[in-house]
C-alpha cells in the first residue's frame, strides 16, 4: 500500500527513558537479549541514525509533541514545562477523530525529583495538551508505582513498563470495539534509575552486580512489555495497520557495565553521539512491507511532521516553524540525502548534522567549534575544523543563524499572541507544593521517594 492512500487505523509511540543506542540485542550488545525489539526491527524500519531531540528527557519529549526544538517551547532543561501556546500532536489527532491517551512517564509540567501522580487540576497535565485519557506521573517511576487516572491517584502492583502497557492494550482494546481510531503515547520509566528489577528479570545476569544489575533487569522487563504490545495487536487483528514506534528519549547512561551506547562518544546529557543517537524502529505492516536497516539520519523532531502527512491532518495543526520533516519516503526506498540539517540544542552546547558531517559547539557565543564526519568517525576521536575549512564554514553559518531563529521562539514569535503567555515558570518540585503535603506522610517511606521527602 503507498503512504499517500494509507491513514493508520491506530498510532502508537512508545520511548524509553534513559536507554542508549548500544543497549539493544540487534546492535551487538554483549549480554542483553531483545527478543521483542528484535522481532519488531525485523518486521519494520530499523534507524541506526535516529537522534533524540535532547540528551536528557524532557527536552526530548517537548520536541516528540511538537516537531520543535526543544528551546523554541520553552523546555530548556529537564524539569521545565511546555508552554501552553505549543501546538500538539495529540491535540491534532484529537480533533482528526482519533482517541488520544499517554500512559506513564509525563515530564513536561515542571516537576522535578521522582515521579509522583499528576493533580487533576494540573495546567500542564497530559490533558491540557490533547490526551482525553491519561494515566501519568510527573517524572521517572518504578515498580510498584502510583499512578494518576487523570487525577485520580490509583497504587499498582508489578513492573512499571508492564503495566502502562497492559493499560494501553485495555484502551486500544476498547476503541478497537468502538471501532474508533486511537493514539497511544507510552512512555517508559524504564531504564531510568532508580533501578529496581524483578528477581527473574535479573537471572540472565549472573555476573553482574548493582546497578548495571537491577538496570539490565528493567530492560528485560520492557521488552518482554513490547511483546505483549505486539501480540495483543496481532490478537485484536489490527496490527496491519497500525503505526507502532519505538525510540528512547536520550542517550545512554555512564557507570553501567556492560556499556550503554555500544562504541559511541559521550552519554546522557552530552551533544556528542553517545547523548543524542538512540534505538528506533518503525513498524507498519501495510506500509514498511520490505524490512530493512537505514543510515538516514532522523530525529523525534519529525514525528509530528511525518504523522500530519500520514494521518492526513492540515497543515496549521503544526506551528509554522518547525524543526522536522515528514519521514514517510523512507517507509518504501533509502533517501540519499536529509534536505536540511537536524539541530540540538541544550544547555548552552550546540550539535548540527548535515549527513554525514557534524558541528559541536560547547558553548554558545564561544566561538570554539568541532567539526566530525560521522560516516568514516562516528565515534567522533578525528576533529576537523582545520582540515575542512569550507565545511566548518558553511555549517558554522548554518548553526548561526538557526540559532537565531531559536532565540525568537523563545520570545514567543512563533506565537498569535507575538510573546509568551504565561510567563515560563521554570521548574519546580511537587514535594514542596501544598497540593502534594497531604500525601506526604504516606509517601515517605516509599522506596522511589524515601530520600527525596524530608518531614520536619
Amino acid at each position: 500500500m503507498p503512504v499517500s492512500s494509507a491513514t493508520p487505523d491506530h498510532i502508537i509511540l512508545v520511548m524509553a527513558d534513559d536507554m542508549g543506542w548500544g543497549q539493544t540485542e540487534y546492535a551487538n550488545h554483549p549480554i542483553l537479549k531483545t527478543p521483542n525489539l528484535n522481532a519488531m526491527a525485523a518486521n519494520g524500519l530499523r534507524f541506526d541514525r535516529f537522534y533524540a531531540g535532547a540528551p536528557n528527557c524532557s527536552p526530548t519529549r517537548a520536541t516528540v509533541l511538537t516537531g520543535r526544538t526543544n528551546d523554541r517551547t520553552g523546555v530548556l532543561n529537564h524539569g521545565v514545562p511546555l508552554r501552553p501556546q505549543e501546538k500538539t500532536v495529540a491535540q491534532a489527532l484529537k480533533k482528526a477523530g482519533y482517541a488520544t491517551a499517554h500512559f506513564g512517564k509525563w515530564h513536561l509540567n515542571g516537576m522535578r525529583g521522582p515521579g509522583a501522580p499528576i493533580l487533576k487540576d494540573d495546567i500542564r497535565s497530559p490533558g491540557a495538551f490533547g490526551f482525553d485519557t491519561w494515566l501519568s506521573v510527573t517524572n521517572f517511576f518504578d515498580r510498584d508505582p502510583i499512578l494518576s487516572r487523570m487525577g485520580k491517584f490509583e497504587e499498582f502492583q508489578g513492573d512499571s513498563s508492564e503495566i502502562i502497557v497492559d493499560e494501553a492494550v485495555k484502551f486500544i482494546q476498547k476503541n478497537v470495539e468502538a471501532g474508533k481510531p486511537s493514539f497511544s503515547v507510552i512512555w517508559y520509566g524504564t531504564p531510568h534509575s532508580p533501578f529496581m528489577a524483578d528477581e527473574d528479570d535479573k537471572a540472565p545476569f549472573p555476573k553482574l552486580k548493582d546497578p548495571s544489575l537491577s538496570h539490565y533487569g528493567e530492560l528485560v522487563a520492557m521488552d518482554r512489555s513490547i511483546g505483549t504490545l505486539r501480540s495483543a495487536l496481532q490478537e485484536m487483528d489490527i496490527a496491519e495497520n497500525t503505526f507502532l514506534m519505538f525510540n528512547s528519549d536520550n542517550g545512554g547512561l555512564p557507570r553501567i557495565t556492560p556499556g550503554t551506547v555500544g562504541n559511541l562518544r559521550g552519554f546522557k546529557n552530552s551533544v556528542y553521539e553517545g547523548g543524542l543517537r538512540v534505538p528506533a524502529i518503525i513498524e507498519w505492516p501495510a506500509v514498511i512491507q520490505t524490512p530493512r536497516v537505514t543510515q538516514f539520519p532522523a530525529c523525534t523532531m519529525d514525528i509530528f511532521p511525518t504523522l500530519v502527512e500520514i494521518a492526513e491532518l492540515p497543515e496549521s495543526s503544526m506551528l509554522s516553524v518547525r524543526d522536522g520533516m515528514s519521514i514517510t519516503p523512507l517507509f518504501q526506498k533509502e533517501i540519499a540525502q536529509r534536505p536540511e540539517p537536524m539541530g540540538f540544542r541544550h544547555t548552552n552546547r550546540v550539535a548540527l548534522i548535515d549527513n554525514d558531517y557534524k558541528l559541536i559547539t560547547q558553548k554558545l557565543g564561544s566561538g570554539k567549534y568541532e567539526l566530525y564526519n560521522l560516516k568514516s568517525d562516528q565515534q567522533e576521536k578525528m576533529d576537523l575544523l582545520e582540515s575542512q575549512p569550507e565545511i566548518a564554514q558553511r555549517m558554522i553559518a548554518a548553526m548561526q543563524a538557526w540559532n537565531e531563529s531559536i532565540e525568537k521562539s523563545i520570545e514567543g514569535d512563533d506565537y498569535p499572541e507575538g510573546k509568551v503567555i504565561p510567563a515560563d515558570p521554570g521548574p519546580s518540585t511537587w514535594m514542596t507544593l501544598k497540593e502534594y503535603e497531604p500525601y506526604l506522610e504516606g509517601w515517605k517511606d516509599r522506596p522511589e521517594f524515601r530520600r527525596y521527602i524530608k518531614i520536619q
